[in-house]
């Protein structure tokens, strides 16, 4: 299953990056399961506070990295489950412009490429960004 190294870079080139933006970033192509060697950093994550009556937080997180054949982004929502408790929202929607090849070119569909950018996501310490983003909402 593909994974990559975790450690902070230097800022990413101007391209935008709220969560939908990632859509329209040039795309990448990726063959699943392959090893790849990039360095995903937390650029930002949003903190939405339930209304009434009053709901869990839930929001949005964005990671990139630049890769050999550019950049590549992920962003996914995410639910306050319980105190000190997040989780994906659904982990069928990472929003991405990587696109995974298959073992013949082809490239996956949503729910072909979902384990593979579920791995992803799990090698982030995205959960401790959030924590941290609710802290500072919150406080």
């Amino acid at each position: 299953m593909a994974m990559q190294n975790i450690e902070a870079v230097a800022p990413l080139s101007s391209l935008p990056t709220t969560a939908w933006s990632l859509r329209s970033w040039p795309p990448l192509l990726w063959q699943a399961g392959e090893r790849v060697h990039v360095r995903f950093q937390h650029l930002g994550t949003r903190v939405t506070l339930g209304m009434s009556p009053p709901g869990p937080a839930a929001g949005q997180t964005v990671w990139a990295a630049s890769a050999a054949d550019g950049e590549a982004g992920m962003a996914w929502d995410w639910v306050l489950i319980a105190r000190g408790v997040v989780a994906m929202a659904d982990p069928m929607s990472v929003i991405t412009n990587v696109r995974l090849l298959g073992e013949e070119g082809e490239v996956l569909t949503a729910v072909e490429s979902a384990r593979f950018l579920n791995a992803f996501v799990r090698a982030l310490p995205w959960q401790q960004e959030v924590q941290r983003a609710l802290g500072e909402r919150l406080n």
